[in-house]
């Protein structure tokens, strides 16, 4: 029955029964027949029940329209009323212990390993993000204190600039297109603002520096592990964030905020899959591989009549890599553990020319998680092995890193983190060195102790 001929019969209800009264005057009266008083009771009941359905069919009405006037209401808002604001800035420090280093230490993502610096911002991020509409989420980050043409110098840099879109209402298959990511090695997609140590590992950041690209990437994961990828950050368990169980896709290949030299696509595909056991514990597999051809920039070396400027491939040379990953998540005691191998432009012996050398590395990393009553506690060992070259340095040198840090991070409060790290480098290649006797000399046996203060907003 229908609300309409539901109400047009309670409606005539009073009707029925008047007549029905009438009826019962003139009848004669039985020794069963219900007494006047109990016949108005019957018609109070009935009055009642059909008031209070009638106040739960209002209410209905009402509650139909409030949900319809809200749903109106957030498809007519501005794109705009839907993003959201957040980042975090990180203020760094570091002492090196052996100042008198030939050559000097050079790490070539902390511009605070230097005898010339003080403090330093190492990082000032502010992240625009939010649905522009069902099936389109817009992401912008921007850093405050990015490196300007690699000159040193500091300024506005555009980190992340991309839209997703989702083919269907779950976002488990979507294209992300712009400047991102690329999805190469599980350290290198983790989040600066998670990770605990300073800086990323050699041999996994060399492919990509930066870690961003301007591509299209096409990525696929069903909505429970969707959620569970977004569940390992928000726990604080230094999760790499959500790219898919599947990911694959072309960037330019010439690095971020760069400019294409060659007009050929570089290649990639990722696989990465969560596996959690009966305890608790979650273990994440994943391999990933990208081919191209990268254009190397090439500078003079020496100075007076020595001087000499290597010669490159106009169109680029073979830059191709595959990588493993496995990471155990801290609950409370996990590892990291990636590796990478393949070949890339490489500067020669003779320093005449830059030509196709193999390469290989990685990191392992132990690492736990302690809950205390004074905030969290992350303490970790990393060993950090790189042998290969600099392709987004001038003359792509050769590099030599193996190092070990010992570190721990503390957040007595969700929006604040301090880190101590002591890292001792067995050697380390001073990859800025182009005019010594001795080009590109490894610095060996150094050692530095950094402080970082993280906020986050």
């Amino acid at each position: 029955m229908s609300h309409r001929t539901f109400t047009f019969a309670l409606c005539l209800s009073p009707v029925a029964l008047s007549a029905a009264a009438r009826a019962q005057s003139a009848a004669p009266v039985e020794a069963n027949t219900p007494t006047a008083g109990s016949f108005e009771a019957s018609v109070s009941a009935l009055k009642q029940d059909f008031e209070a359905r009638l106040a739960a069919l209002e209410a209905q009405v009402a509650e139909q329209k409030t949900a319809r006037e809200a749903a109106e209401k957030a498809a007519k808002s501005k794109w705009y009323e839907k993003i959201s604001l957040r980042g975090y800035t990180q203020f760094r420090t570091t002492s090196l212990f052996n100042e008198d280093l030939t050559p000097d230490l050079v790490v070539p993502a902390d511009p605070s390993v230097s005898e010339k610096e003080t403090f330093i911002i190492r990082r000032g991020r502010f992240i625009f993000s939010g649905d522009v509409s069902e099936h389109v989420f817009l992401y912008a980050q921007f850093d405050a204190f990015g490196s300007v043409g690699g000159s040193g110098d500091k300024g506005l840099q555009t980190r992340d600039l991309y839209a997703d879109i989702a083919l269907d209402a779950d976002k488990e298959y979507r294209f992300r297109v712009g400047q991102s990511k690329v999805p190469y090695g599980f350290v290198n997609l983790q989040s600066s603002q998670n990770r605990a140590p300073m800086e990323r590992p050699d041999a996994l950041n060399s492919a990509v520096e930066g870690e961003r690209d301007i591509g299209v990437f096409f990525y696929w994961a069903p909505k429970e592990i969707r959620a569970l990828f977004r569940d390992l950050v928000r726990k604080g368990l230094k999760g790499s964030g959500d790219y898919g169980v599947l990911g694959f896709g072309a960037y330019s290949g010439q690095g971020l905020n760069r400019s294409d030299q060659n007009g050929e696509f570089h290649w990639i595909g990722r696989a990465s899959y969560p596996i959690r056991f009966d305890n608790g514990q979650i273990l994440e597999l994943g391999a990933q591989a990208y081919t191209g051809d990268f254009v190397v920039s090439t500078q003079q070396l020496g100075s007076g009549a020595g001087a000499v400027t290597p010669t490159a491939k106009a169109d680029g040379l073979d830059d191709e890599r595959v990588a493993l990953s496995a990471t155990l998540y801290p609950q409370p005691f996990g590892f990291e553990a990636e590796w990478t191998w393949g070949e890339g432009p490489e500067l020669n012996s003779a320093l005449t020319a830059v030509e196709v050398g193999s390469l290989e590395g990685g990191y392992l990393q132990v690492n736990a998680l302690i809950e205390t009553s004074k905030g969290p506690l992350f303490p970790f060992v990393r060993w950090n092995y790189f042998d290969g070259a600099r392709k987004f340095r001038a003359n792509a040198p050769s590099d030599e890193v193996n190092e070990l840090d010992f570190g721990i991070e503390w957040a007595p409060w969700p929006e604040l983190e301090l880190t101590v790290m002591y890292t001792h480098t067995f050697e380390r290649t001073n990859t800025t060195d182009t005019s010594g006797p001795a080009f590109y000399e490894r610095t060996e046996d150094a050692n530095r102790l950094a402080f970082q203060l993280q906020w986050n907003y």
